[in-house]
């Protein structure tokens, strides 16, 4: 009967996805606003499309409801109920203060912003469980199905899920889902990244709300409910561990990895063991060679499949180990890398924090590969998991910051005492951003705090993000204000390079950002006054004279044990203008070949 329901559920799925067009209110009247600076993507947005991607690659199912489009939206103050008439309609996943929402105002501490839309249960069974998913809202989320409150979320940048089957009216089709967000931005303590109230310099728009994907899922009531991956390729091993909800002890796991759909291996065990699947003679996941397994797992009830999820694995390993002078350096597969990329901020001018489309996300990261670089440094932010999948597939390496918020110290600062509730909620996201993001071979350093930004308790931090992901490297922390600890000493200096510290017993040293050199263009500015680099050009020749005099000044440290360099950065955001592309990605401001060959020449100083 189980392997009927699931045949059923797939038969279900082959129109599931089509629903988004059908649910979406009709109004002829609205339209995305006219922002400051608009991109290529910008009038590719629709009602109809917004992100139909399937938004989570590392745990597919066929069947699935996006829920992205226009909703009613209304902005109150905070000591109002739910609104009985709205202010008109905005564009999911895109914040209100962007123009791609059709909005572009301006939430506040003092106010709540409401959502409201409705969705057609139609389309699914009448068995099964019906879960709801968010990737992303920034930052309270309060929600209600059918005047039912189902869950509230505070976090700003991690997925969330509420199981809203049993709020579902079965005896109407249409099902009424209301949101309430209160994001207090720069006045509070939650992590916030780089968003403030007032914009200037290096501190962006502020972003409320949702921003990413809102989407409808129907699970068995025995389902998977996540995968903790990680490869050991001294063992030649994939360990795999099943986390599953409604299931007995007498339910088993059953994994399958596969290359080109031939299978290469299997094995199967109970719900919650780690599983140990046997990849003889694998191939490496590398920046050169990004090769991704394909992974099939199955949970097993009384003999019969209850439910399937497809993924995808990578086979590395990343350490921090002396090469054969003597030297600290990062190796990847047991071999020194020399990691080189930029610090990727992952700003829009039309979408803020969402990009216009799935391939706008994806052009970013295309661009800073033909540049020649191998890793990138996601600044402040947590991208969708979009963005890391397309980080896997093209071979880029990832640092991966953790969102600050609170107050910050100064480089000789002792670290400040963050109140219970500020420390709480910091240790709840980040503990988030590394269980949504742990399964992706891309991700090989975690940065817990960014120059003394909501920097508390380093030593204890750096070593509870390591317990809890032995698998990759700590940056500890980046900038200043180091303590000793972590796996990395990072240096920060404009534009740079600085004289190579010391270098360390049992760290690495790298240079976690530097350059900054600006080029203001015409036509794709911001602001068109305020607009800065740390170094700022005329013309592009001597943008590209002054980079390659960076670089050249990278060799002797390079050689002397620096082991990696962050470039700042891949765009413009808004008033910087120190991007390698401009802010709305139309003009690449360095030739592809000349920076590749650059970087291709730092690279072959610590080749094996």
């Amino acid at each position: 009967m189980k392997s009927i329901w699931i045949i059923g559920f797939l038969l279900i799925c082959l129109t599931s996805c089509q629903s988004v067009q059908e649910e979406i209110p009709q109004v002829e009247s609205w339209t995305t606003a006219e922002g400051p600076l608009a991109t290529r993507w910008t009038s590719q947005v629709t009602p109809e499309t917004p992100h139909s991607e399937y938004p989570r690659p590392q745990l597919v199912r066929d069947a699935w409801i996006n829920l992205n489009g226009l909703w009613e939206y209304a902005i109150r103050p905070l000591e109002e109920s739910q609104p009985h008439n709205f202010d008109g309609y905005i564009l999911v996943p895109f914040a209100p203060e962007s123009s791609l929402s059709g909005v572009m105002r301006s939430v506040g501490e003092d106010a709540q912003l409401w959502y409201r839309r409705t969705f057609n249960t139609s389309e699914l069974s009448d068995d099964g469980r019906v879960l709801l998913h968010f990737g992303a809202v920034d930052w309270r989320a309060t929600v209600w199905l059918n005047g039912n409150q189902v869950g509230q979320h505070e976090g700003g940048y991690d997925a969330f899920t509420f199981d809203i089957s049993d709020s579902i009216d079965s005896a109407v089709p249409e099902q009424e889902l209301v949101i309430a967000v209160w994001d207090p931005v720069d006045t509070s303590i939650q992590p916030r990244g780089k968003q403030v109230n007032q914009p200037e310099g290096i501190w962006y728009t502020s972003v409320t709300g949702i921003w990413q994907t809102v989407w409808l899922e129907q699970v068995p009531d025995s389902s998977i409910a996540s995968l903790e991956m990680t490869s050991d390729i001294d063992a030649n091993v994939f360990r795999l561990r099943v986390n599953a909800r409604g299931v007995a002890d007498s339910y088993q796991v059953e994994a399958i990895a596969s290359v080109g759909g031939v299978q290469v291996a299997q094995q199967r065990g109970a719900v919650d063991d780690l599983l140990e699947v046997v990849i003889d003679d694998p191939r490496l996941w590398s920046p050169e060679d990004p090769f991704l397994y394909d992974l099939t797992v199955r949970l097993v009830g009384d003999g019969d499949p209850v439910d399937e999820v497809t993924t995808y694995f990578g086979m590395r390993k990343i350490a921090v180990a002396t090469d054969a002078s003597g030297v600290n350096r990062l190796f990847l597969n047991n071999k020194p890398v020399l990691m080189l990329g930029p610090l990727d901020q992952g700003w829009w001018p039309d979408g803020l924090y969402t990009a216009p489309t799935d391939e706008a996300l994806l052009y970013d990261l295309e661009i800073t590969k033909q540049l020649g670089f191998n890793m990138v440094r996601k600044h402040v932010k947590v991208e969708p998991e979009r963005w890391y999948y397309h980080a896997d597939r093209l071979g880029l390496l990832v640092w991966q910051d953790m969102p600050n918020g609170d107050r910050h110290i100064e480089r000789t600062a002792p670290d400040f005492v963050r109140s219970s509730d500020s420390a709480s909620v910091y240790h709840k996201e980040l503990k988030a951003m590394i269980d949504t993001h742990a399964n992706h071979p891309s991700i090989v350093v975690w940065v817990p705090f960014n120059e003394g930004w909501g920097q508390f308790d380093t030593d204890a931090v750096l070593s509870l993000v390591k317990e809890y992901d032995p698998t990759r490297l700590v940056d500890g922390p980046s900038g200043w204000a180091d303590r000793g600890s972590g796996d990395i000493y990072d240096l920060h200096d404009y534009p740079g390079p600085p004289l190579l510290a010391p270098l360390e017993l049992d760290r690495a040293v790298v240079l976690g950002e530097f350059g900054g050199l600006g080029l203001p263009l015409e036509g794709h500015l911001w602001w068109n006054k305020r607009n800065w680099g740390y170094r700022t050009y005329a013309t592009t020749d001597e943008l590209h004279e002054s980079y390659e005099e960076l670089m050249k000044r990278l060799s002797p440290l390079v050689v002397k044990g620096l082991a990696a360099a962050v470039y700042t950065q891949t765009t413009d955001v808004e008033g910087e203008v120190n991007g390698l592309m401009t802010y709305d990605r139309e003009v690449v401001k360095f030739d592809a070949e000349s920076l590749t060959a650059i970087h291709q020449a730092l690279y072959a100083l610590v080749a094996p």
